[in-house]
């Protein structure tokens, strides 16, 4: 072990003191991640306001000259060709138009999350649907999805999965607040999409292989079985009337604070 002695005088006396140098580098390594995440958090802000912004000219100058809808669409083709010539790179026509949804959707700057980046942003105004829009913020917000995840999630049509549960005064409530566990129907999907393990409608696998599929893709597994389930055990021997067993899958939920066993069969 590696240590700096440093010296200080007080009061005519010589004060030894020393530091781990082993301490000192994971100490420095915690301020610089702290500092590149507030930078990145802090440019991200500047980000989103400097695109509303360009999103709030466009819809003052289609408003104040009057355009019709199908001048829209060529003023964006022109606006990007013009724009990336003066400033680079960035303002492609597509993104221009999500710039311009970001001002429609959100008339006050101050309503933009900064917890949500511009990639996340682009996923949520390609929803046409106000309510279905709003749930999958929210639930970005609380879950800390990834832009990747928010599109999976979007993509498995969670929002309306969750809807045709509920009624209307409900649906309102899951757009104003996102999922809320009352009960445990809350807590496990129903039904799964699995589509991130990329299996072939017409092709049947092992039990031993669609377990592996599982495995290989465990963190998105997790994240649609629902909220609070944690990998504990794969081929778990348990013992039922002094006869040995082996569960394909264990999982504990945090929540629920039990195991989840998952087989298609128990195997002894």
């Amino acid at each position: 072990m590696i240590y700096i002695t440093t010296q200080k005088k007080s009061k005519g006396l010589i004060v030894t003191k020393s530091v781990s140098y082993q301490r000192l580098i994971p100490s420095i390594g915690e301020i610089l991640e702290g500092g590149r995440k507030k930078a990145y958090w802090t440019v991200n802000d500047v980000l989103l306001e400097t695109y509303w912004g360009v999103g709030k000219q466009i819809i003052e100058y289609e408003q104040n000259g009057e355009l019709r809808a199908d001048y829209g669409q060529e003023l964006l083709k022109t606006l990007s060709k013009d724009l990336k010539q003066n400033f680079g790179k960035g303002f492609s026509r597509s993104n221009l138009q999500y710039m311009r949804l970001l001002y429609l959707k959100n008339r006050n700057c101050q309503t933009l999350s900064g917890k949500l980046s511009w990639s996340h942003y682009v996923e949520l105004l390609a929803i046409d649907d106000d309510l279905e829009r709003t749930f999958y913020e929210k639930q970005c917000i609380s879950e800390k999805w990834s832009a990747r995840e928010l599109t999976r999630q979007i993509d498995s049509a969670l929002f309306q999965r969750l809807a045709l549960s509920k009624d209307r005064k409900g649906v309102l409530l899951l757009s104003k607040k996102g999922q809320l566990i009352e009960k445990v129907e809350d807590i496990v999907k129903q039904p799964y999409v699995l589509e991130f393990l990329k299996i072939p409608e017409d092709y049947r696998y092992s039990e031993k292989g669609l377990e592996q599929r599982i495995i290989d893709n465990l963190q998105m597994f997790l994240l649609e079985l629902g909220k609070g389930f944690t990998f504990a055990s794969r081929q778990f021997r348990i013992t039922l009337n002094n006869k040995h067993y082996h569960v394909d899958l264990v999982f504990y939920h945090r929540i629920l604070r039990c195991f989840v066993l998952i087989t298609s069969r128990l195997a002894p």
